[in-house]
């Protein structure tokens, strides 16, 4: 048995590695990439995962994996086995020319939603995504085949094994009602927060970043940073990167990113090195992926201590940018107010843009909703929802690059990310004291080094929910995080 799972993870890693290299395409892609190789590169990764998916689906990984089947090698290895034989089973219901299909268009797709994000002219982007669409249905139809799956919830496997639409449904909704109180309460508030007034140079707000991630403890040996459009992070293991964006007028765009992407590299860093380049070199799903970023973010980075240590920090870099003292700047940080953009809303609206693409993107991959009446659909959602219209396509329906790639079945994992962060930031209190105290002299290692301990370092070996789970020490609510939320904007906004 033992040179049975030999054999197959050799091959595995083997796997990984051409995968790895083909994330690095798209990390090009990106980032560095010349605009006029779109064409090009759509082939070359049409053709990496035609690679790929031979591969997982092939007889010999069945072979193998039958021979091991009941075989009882350790947790380790069990945990790796659950993972082949997930990708297997995926891999063979996907006819080889879809994937390869799917990787090609929304290679391409991409370029083409970012020129109409560019123009604002959705009519521009929308036969392309009806295209991914038209692909992403045949794949759901193709997973969820003989087993009565539904559609969407044979997409979310990818990102969030285990969990389904409808309990993302009801959990989700749960905070709904929460958040929708809270700032209806805020808007009421008569708590005056000031404005930045002046603009921040570039090369600043890059050197602020660098820091930045550095404090919250990015090995610089192993990554970099670089500018997206949309920030993002890329690889595992030694070759980690992330990137940012800076807009001159808002520099906590900029500053926050990079803080969001760090908690995504450091998760990929903080793993055993000893599951390099197997099933379990890597974060377990996109939900739990983003609760370090956003614990990373927002309970950690936006908190009142550590935004009177990057205030100071601030000072020093630009001057006085005219925030008159911590409580000010805290204030301002944690500002609700109206926006079109998910990337830049507060903690408490932030969850309520996810909703909304969760609720569309269900309908479209179920035929209830065609992509020639999105836009509208967006926009009379948002309206509902947020209380003011959207002004243009690329502050709505084009805001963000998730379906030109076709990541159906990702948005939710952002919430789902949000609500977990919530359950580890309470245990993270009772277990470091010191926290406050930390982070107002900008030092992190007791919060991240609790966080790679009892969670970063598991990789994949635990599935999603036990993983949280077992670092909480409680059932997985929506309660810790509608609790943080509620003392953190009474405070604020004096309610």
């Amino acid at each position: 048995m033992r040179a049975t799972y030999d054999a197959l993870m050799a091959y595995t890693k083997r796997t990984v590695a051409l995968s790895q290299v083909a994330g690095l395409l798209g990390w090009d892609q990106e980032t560095m990439m010349p605009p006029g190789a779109a064409g090009q590169r759509g082939e070359w990764r049409g053709a990496m995962e035609e690679i790929i998916h031979a591969r997982q689906s092939a007889p010999e990984v069945g072979a193998w994996l039958a021979r091991l089947e009941g075989a009882d090698l350790g947790d380790e290895a069990s945990a790796n086995l659950r993972h082949i034989r997930r990708t297997f089973q995926r891999a063979t219901r996907v006819p080889a020319d879809l994937a390869a299909e799917l990787a090609r268009v929304t290679s391409v797709s991409q370029g083409i939603w970012a020129r109409a994000r560019a123009a604002d002219d959705f009519a521009a982007f929308a036969p392309t995504l009806k295209q991914v669409l038209d692909l992403k249905r045949e794949e759901a139809a193709a997973l969820s085949d003989g087993d009565g799956t539904d559609a969407y919830d044979a997409l979310l496997q990818d990102y969030e094994p285990g969990m389904s639409g409808a309990r993302l449904q009801a959990l989700l909704g749960e905070l709904r009602a929460g958040l929708v109180d809270l700032r209806d309460r805020i808007r009421g508030s008569t708590r005056q927060i000031p404005a930045l007034s002046r603009s921040f140079d570039h090369a600043g707000q890059m050197a602020l970043a660098h820091d930045l991630a550095g404090v919250f403890g990015y090995d610089w040996s192993r990554g970099r940073l670089d500018l997206a459009v949309h920030p993002f992070s890329s690889g595992s293991g030694f070759d980690t990167r992330i990137t940012t964006r800076v807009d001159e007028k808002n520099p906590f765009n900029c500053f926050y990113s990079t803080i969001h992407e760090t908690g995504h590299a450091c998760y990929e860093q903080g793993i055993s090195a000893a599951y390099l380049m197997t099933p379990l070199g890597r974060g377990v799903s996109m939900g739990v992926h983003e609760s370090q970023s956003r614990i990373y973010e927002n309970q950690l980075g936006r908190s009142a201590p550590f935004c009177g240590w990057l205030f100071q920090r601030m000072q020093t870099e630009f001057g006085d940018f005219g925030v008159p003292d911590a409580d000010a700047f805290y204030a301002l940080v944690n500002q609700v107010g109206q926006g079109y953009i998910r990337t830049e809303a507060d903690e408490v609206q932030y969850n309520l843009h996810v909703l909304l693409r969760f609720d569309l993107e269900r309908a479209l991959i179920s035929g209830a909703l065609e992509v020639s009446d999105l836009e509208d659909a967006w926009n009379a959602r948002f309206l509902a929802d947020f209380g003011f219209a959207v002004d243009r396509p690329s502050n709505g329906v084009l805001q963000d690059v998730h379906w030109s790639v076709g990541l159906f079945g990702y948005f939710p994992t952002y919430s789902l990310g949000n609500v977990y962060a919530g359950g580890l930031y309470q245990a993270l209190c009772a277990a470091v004291p010191t926290l406050e105290a930390d982070l107002a002299r900008g030092e992190t290692a007791a919060a991240t080094e609790w966080l790679r301990d009892n969670v970063q370092k598991y990789g994949g070996l635990f599935e999603p929910a036990d993983l949280i789970e077992r670092a909480t020490g409680a059932p997985i609510s929506a309660r810790p995080l509608l609790d943080y939320l509620e003392r953190k904007f009474t405070a604020i906004y004096r309610l």
